[in-house]
């Protein structure tokens, strides 16, 4: 079951390009959207090193997040709702994978490197972080009103699993959605 619900997670995240990251500081909660790369079903992005949610998350590791298009019927409601942990990447190998992998799904952000010098700066100054799973919900309407996949990722042998898996290409997988 958690290998079928984790191939499901992935392709949803792959259809999808925008993450809302809830943190929360000195201020209380706050939630801002990004865009995002899945890496297993770790997801990666970009961001001013000095907005709010990269300094909170800074201070206090533990993050929500939730991943849904758009609708208008209750019908086609579908998300992930996301909780763990989410780290800057001081790894010179893990920024540039991230860089890498950022880029080629958004290659407006390969332009921003090439683009007028302040752009190009605010973009070089920019860090990449990581939210690692500990747990993951989707939610989808469309089977029935309410339903929910949950993926608990607390244990080390759930999570190789579920990496070794999460190896193939998605496309690869199509049968099992």
């Amino acid at each position: 079951m958690s290998a079928e619900v984790a191939i499901r997670i992935a392709a949803f995240l792959d259809a999808n390009h925008v993450v809302s990251l809830a943190t929360c500081g000195p201020n209380g909660p706050h939630a801002a959207s990004v865009f995002y790369v899945r890496d297993g079903l770790a997801l990666l992005w970009v961001s001013d090193p000095k907005s709010r949610h990269s300094a909170e998350l800074e201070a206090d590791a533990r993050v929500a997040a939730t991943v849904a298009p758009d609708c208008f019927d209750f019908d086609d409601i579908r998300g992930v709702q996301i909780s763990g942990r989410a780290h800057v990447l001081t790894d010179a190998f893990e920024r540039a994978n991230a860089r890498q992998m950022l880029q080629a799904r958004y290659p407006c952000l390969k332009r921003m490197s090439e683009s007028p010098t302040a752009l190009r700066e605010a973009y070089q100054r920019a860090e990449f972080y990581r939210l690692e799973p500990m747990r993951l919900v989707l939610t989808d309407n469309s089977r029935r009103f309410g339903h929910k996949d949950i993926l608990e990722l607390r244990e080390n042998s759930t999570k190789a699993m579920i990496q070794s898996i999460l190896a193939k290409p998605i496309a690869d997988m199509q049968g099992c959605l």
